[in-house]
């Protein structure tokens, strides 16, 4: 069975789905031959997403599976041997409402109704999904995110003094203005992955915040990030699966995170959750798991149990569960 897995067009510093996918194919059993296709434009413009399009047309396979992001792509082929991977709906908020409806329809609706199978990386990714089409639910497959084989356990002696606190993303969804008032006055170090704008710089000087921030890592750069920290808060106000949850279970640092949208989902027992738009829960849970050394190494624990649900191993098998389904229901 040859199974094409459709790409985006690579950009400066995003590859998160190139990544995951990469690892899931090399663990297809030797009867699945994957085959990783990059689109040659980028998703901008009618007429780059038109010959998006044709690309896929003329590149089918046994079956054709839209890893994510050109969505609108689906609509260039066999329904039949059609699979469409939806990671979030995050762009539904944007503040154009002709974009709204255009992401609605050619995003979300037509591709939808158009692929025999979707696959979401959260339950909280399918219910969503859910309140903007109508869809028989047992079409949709979730199947979570695998953690990278480049995180692995490595153990620190946790800085009770001033722990080192990760931030990973500074887009609006992040909540880095509420986690950076919720860290004022404790003694810490924040690092931040990603770029500041000037309200960050502003909110950080305002709340004499002690910070690094870097920008544009690779892989093993961003393994290092893990390594340096003791703790990963991770207050987001939206996520469609969290996967910072994952890597700093693997590497071993407490996390702590959002009660709401996928993030409770993927940590399970494995973090403390906070409010992410209340300060105070966020401070909170930050200075408990820097005080509670009983209550810290529990989580962190728990965080090695937790992964085992995301081994690629287990991913991949789930993705041709469903690659199989759809070959041998072999109709139109």
């Amino acid at each position: 069975m040859k199974v094409v897995l459709f790409f985006r067009k690579r950009l400066t510093g995003n590859f998160s789905i190139e990544n995951l996918f990469k690892q899931v194919c090399e663990k297809f059993p030797t009867e699945v031959e994957g085959i990783k296709k990059e689109v040659s434009f980028p998703s901008k413009g009618f007429f780059n997403r038109l010959f998006i399009g044709f690309e896929v047309m003329f590149n089918q396979a046994d079956v054709n599976h839209i890893t994510g992001d050109i969505n609108f792509a689906v609509l260039f082929l066999r329904k039949s041997k059609t699979i469409l991977t939806v990671h979030d709906i995050g762009f539904m908020k944007h503040a154009n409402p002709l974009a709204r409806f255009l992401l609605l329809w050619f995003w979300i609706r037509i591709p939808v109704w158009r692929s025999s199978y979707i696959t979401t990386v959260s339950e909280a990714t399918k219910k969503e999904l859910l309140r903007y089409v109508s869809v028989n639910p047992t079409k949709i497959v979730v199947i979570h995110n695998p953690v990278s084989r480049l995180f692995n356990p490595s153990p620190k002696l946790f800085n009770t003094q001033k722990p080192v606190i990760l931030q990973v993303g500074t887009k609006h969804n992040k909540n880095v203005h509420r986690l950076i008032r919720a860290i004022e006055g404790i003694s810490c170090h924040l690092n931040i992955v990603g770029a500041l704008d000037e309200s960050i710089i502003e909110e950080l000087a305002a709340n004499r915040i002690e910070f690094t921030s870097v920008t544009e890592l690779n892989d093993e750069e961003i393994v290092k990030m893990y390594h340096q920290c003791d703790i990963l808060c991770f207050v987001s106000t939206y996520e469609g699966f969290g996967i910072p949850i994952l890597e700093a279970n693997v590497i071993g640092r407490v996390v702590v995170t959002s009660n709401m949208s996928s993030m409770p989902e993927v940590a399970g027992n494995a973090a403390h959750l906070v409010d992410p738009y209340n300060i105070n829960s966020i401070r909170e849970g930050i200075l408990r798991v820097i005080a509670d050394d009983d209550y810290r190494i529990e989580l962190i624990n728990n965080g090695f149990v937790n992964i085992e649900r995301f081994r690629v191993e287990n991913i991949a098998r789930q993705y041709v569960e469903v690659y199989r389904a759809l070959k041998n229901r072999g109709h139109e």
